[in-house]
């Protein structure tokens, strides 16, 4: 099976083609600082062929959620450090998704002096918890002023320079599922009539500048990125104007050499709505992600009809550390907890045991 090959992932030798996606579980302190638990959560998982950990904050604005972690200042990165290094000791690899919430937050969820922002002054619908009010309403954004967009494309350098101090092997940019990039591509969430808005090439261009600026931080084959085309965020979008804004922003990454493209969604990879991911694989020169919905055989189907070189699995990679190994062996995968996602417990986040034979 090619599922479990080698991959050389620009330069970073991988031991299989199986991917840990990025998932949120919300274990950070209040003051977004990872905790201990966190390095034995991941370690746990080494066996996997890439680790791509939790959505990570580049900003103090950026940590709309309760006990998300951020990796913007020397605590932050050090807290890091045992993390990466447990991984490495495991035999692992890591790369870091850096996540900028942007207007997906709460004004109350933010440290003190920092803003909630936005393309524009539209809020999130729905709700979020919040420390001490329970759930409330998404709180309306600050539109940002041109000088907020220059100093939030640099914290995302910033933050790239930080994790390969912290020991991340890499970082992959959240340009998915709503988050501030992603609110820059979306009409629905982007009113603005300057340079970032209006024609895609505008809502495109803070995103690009993102990734520019990461790439000349750290390096092209230490730069991921991840984008949802069709996801739960895109639903006030128009799908003919979302299939041009993707395949525009992926002849864009065809000369800016990523470590990958990770492409996301929820629910069945194969359904017809997605036909958009073998038009990109078509269209896209470098090493393409899936994720969503993926089993084991149709991960397997999807490597064998090159529809993509590496396949992400997010949630059965929660109640199972050993996914690789079960996958190889052909044992019964755990079922995950959903009670205990979001706490600061061990329960449901290392108490998973390996399979016993």
């Amino acid at each position: 099976m090619k599922l479990f090959d080698s991959f050389d992932l620009g330069g970073l030798e991988l031991s299989s083609r199986v991917v840990m996606a990025p998932l949120t579980r919300r274990r950070a302190t209040n003051n977004n600082v990872p905790v201990n638990i966190m390095a034995e959560y991941y370690g746990q998982r080494a066996s996997a062929g890439l680790i791509i950990a939790e959505g990570t904050s580049p900003s103090p604005n950026g940590v709309g959620y309760c006990n998300m972690p951020a990796l913007c200042n020397k605590e932050q990165m050090n807290a890091w450090r045992p993390i990466t290094k447990t991984v490495h000791d495991n035999g692992g690899k890591i790369f870091l998704q850096v996540m900028h919430t942007g207007r997906v937050g709460h004004v109350t969820n933010l440290p003190a002096g920092a803003n909630l922002f936005g393309p524009s002054a539209i809020a999130q619908l729905g709700e979020v918890a919040t420390y001490h009010y329970g759930k409330q309403k998404y709180s309306v954004p600050e539109s940002m002023s041109l000088e907020d967009i220059d100093r939030a494309v640099k914290e995302f350098s910033i933050c790239a320079q930080l994790a390969i101090k912290a020991g991340f092997d890499g970082v992959e940019i959240h340009g998915a599922h709503g988050y501030l990039p992603n609110q820059f591509m979306n009409v629905s969430s982007n009113m603005r009539e300057d340079l970032y808005g209006g024609s895609r090439s505008n809502r495109l261009r803070f995103l690009n500048r993102v990734i520019d600026a990461s790439i000349n931080a750290i390096g092209e084959k230490k730069v991921g990125l991840r984008v949802s085309p069709f996801s739960y965020a895109d639903v006030a979008e128009k799908p003919i104007e979302l299939r041009q804004l993707y395949l525009e922003l992926v002849s864009h990454l065809n000369s800016k050499n990523l470590a990958y493209l990770h492409l996301s969604h929820m629910g069945d990879p194969y359904t017809e709505k997605f036909t958009l991911w073998k038009e990109i694989r078509e269209l896209y020169n470098g090493v393409l992600m899936l994720c969503g919905g993926f089993t084991m055989e149709k991960a397997e189907e999807a490597i064998q009809k090159r529809e993509a070189d590496l396949i992400s699995f997010g949630r059965d990679f929660i109640a199972n550390p050993d996914l690789v190994d079960r996958f190889k062996n052909n044992w019964k995968l755990m079922e995950r907890d959903k009670e205990f996602w979001y706490t600061n417990s061990s329960r449901g986040y290392t108490d998973y045991d390996k399979y016993q034979q």
